[in-house]
């Protein structure tokens, strides 16, 4: 059911690219470049009904759960995670997204995008499951040492790469997608609604003094302060698409192969509106292990 481990990616156009020779995309040609990302075909509704119909045909609707494996690559250590029928409800019908479809979006494109090929180097992901405001809360020592120890499973980290962190504001809140760049001291805020990171000012402290103690334990020399920088994204137009938003900015970052993220990113009159069908689409149609045992 998985694609196979470093096997060319299928565009729109229906030509193949391998990412060991994707080369990184200027900021100026990224809106351009997003149209060979691979979507599916058929207006939102038909989609939305052939959705319906396959989890119709699954013992899931039932009660049956489905344990996803994550290994080691996906969010630095392995474990398993479970995805039910409340999740699969999320998405045929549009519903606010929780971390276990969130999750199980990064499996499908750590598989399809990364897995086998150089962005493994330079693209990381860390687990809402455990980095949110709940969390931070509660403790916030705690969450920065989480986040110190997914920094040193990477290596060395001298290079420029991504760290993917979606963050939750907390109790089913809004969901945000933060890129960190340890080498050089940059992270990405990238929000499908107004405002930046002042927003969650526990956030950027907690974040803020991992990347320092992580770099004190790596003996890195500190020549500069942490640069945050408001990425320009589209809005969403509602009240719950914001976990589509996230998973396709990063869908997006890596299938572009891109590190340094200028301001401004996406063009705001890209297609959007069909991001639902799109994140849907390909989490279940390429994924049906999630559907079917």
């Amino acid at each position: 059911m998985l694609k196979k481990a470093g096997k060319d990616i299928p565009t729109k156009s229906g030509t193949k690219t391998n990412p060991k020779s994707q080369k990184e995309v200027p900021g100026q040609m990224l809106d351009k470049a997003s149209k060979e990302i691979p979507t599916t075909s058929g207006t939102k509704s038909q989609i939305m009904m052939r959705l319906e119909k396959m989890v119709e045909e699954s013992d899931i609707m039932h009660g049956a759960i489905r344990s996803v494996d994550m290994d080691e690559g996906v969010f630095g250590i392995a474990h398993s995670e479970l995805i039910a029928k409340e999740d699969m409800q999320q998405l045929f019908e549009h519903e606010e997204l929780g971390i276990a479809v969130i999750h199980t979006y990064i499996r499908y494109m750590y598989d399809t995008l990364m897995r086998g090929t150089e962005l493994c180097n330079r693209f990381n992901f860390i687990a809402a499951s455990r980095i949110n405001t709940t969390f931070i809360t509660k403790n916030p020592t705690s969450v920065m040492n989480e986040l110190v120890d997914r920094f040193m499973v990477a290596g060395d980290n001298t290079t420029p790469s991504l760290y993917f962190l979606p963050f939750n504001s907390g109790n089913g809140g809004h969901w945000v997608l933060v890129a960190m760049d340890l080498s050089r001291l940059m992270v990405y805020y990238l929000d499908s609604l107004p405002g930046n990171w002042s927003k969650y000012p526990s956030m950027k402290k907690t974040i803020d003094a991992a990347i320092l103690k992580f770099r004190s334990k790596k003996n890195y020399r500190n020549r500069k302060d942490i640069n945050w920088v408001r990425v320009q994204c589209p809005q969403q137009n509602n009240s719950i698409d914001c976990g589509f938003f996230v998973l396709r900015f990063m869908r997006d970052i890596i299938a572009l192969n891109r590190i340094d993220i200028p301001k401004m990113v996406w063009n705001n009159n890209l297609g959007f509106i069909l991001i639902l069908s799109d994140i849907s689409s390909n989490l279940l149609l390429n994924h049906e292990y999630v559907l079917f045992s």
